[in-house]
């Protein structure tokens, strides 16, 4: 079945620009050019993926990711912003962003991101991670936390299933880009906020994290707290 991306720009160009990329790459492609017709457009085609830029007239693009993440069945999110701030990208990704793709940028570029995510979002073969209350199903690609389901970005749940697959090893930032997500390349501050974000979820304490360990000069490592 062909993937659904829609793209949401308020700049026509860019959104021309996108649509042809993804349209030659095989996507089925649906467009908007604001906040509120891009909710519309979402609530009406399901997406399996939302190109979304950050700065859109009046619904903004925050607003809108937050929305989509609130969702049943939500999106990947690819956020598009020309903004250089890393305090932008942060507050994307704290949203539920799954990537980001800084403007100016190459059209190639974006459609490898969003293959990359819509991959991540297909169900895998490989069978449940535990770890005392915690397990993940790779299967079905959910999470859970004692009795309840946790609501995780795909980013999160990759990072969470890779790491938890790998109790005990330390991770570099760089090594987490590339072996979790396939980034060649990256701010590595991407691998922080979801770690952040993953504490945030699954920690007791997220300021005294028991499963999540920073590993200082290096990266992150699991540690299980199962006996």
């Amino acid at each position: 079945m062909t993937a659904l991306v829609l793209v949401v720009d308020d700049d026509a160009t860019v959104r021309d620009v996108v649509a042809r990329y993804l349209g030659d790459a095989g996507y089925a492609v649906d467009v908007a050019g604001d906040g509120r017709s891009g909710l519309d457009a979402a609530t009406r085609g399901d997406p399996d993926a939302v190109v979304l830029d950050l700065m859109l007239p009046g619904l903004s693009g925050l607003e809108l990711c937050r929305a989509l993440r609130l969702r049943e069945n939500p999106p990947a999110i690819v956020m598009l912003t020309a903004r250089g701030e890393e305090s932008d990208r942060v507050l994307g990704l704290e949203l539920g962003a799954d990537d980001y793709v800084t403007k100016p940028f190459s059209p190639r570029e974006l459609v490898l991101r969003v293959g990359s995510v819509l991959r991540r979002s297909v169900p895998s073969t490989a069978g449940a991670l535990v770890d005392g209350d915690l397990r993940v199903d790779r299967a079905s690609r959910r999470a859970f936390l004692g009795e309840g389901e946790l609501a995780l970005t795909t980013r999160e749940f990759e990072l969470l299933a890779f790491l938890l697959a790998h109790p005990g090893r330390a991770f570099t930032r760089g090594e987490l880009l590339t072996q979790v997500w396939g980034w060649s390349f990256g701010d590595q501050s991407t691998v922080t906020v979801h770690v952040r974000r993953l504490r945030e979820k699954i920690e007791p304490d997220p300021t005294q994290p028991r499963r999540l360990a920073t590993i200082w000069g290096t990266g992150y490592r699991y540690d299980p707290v199962a006996s």
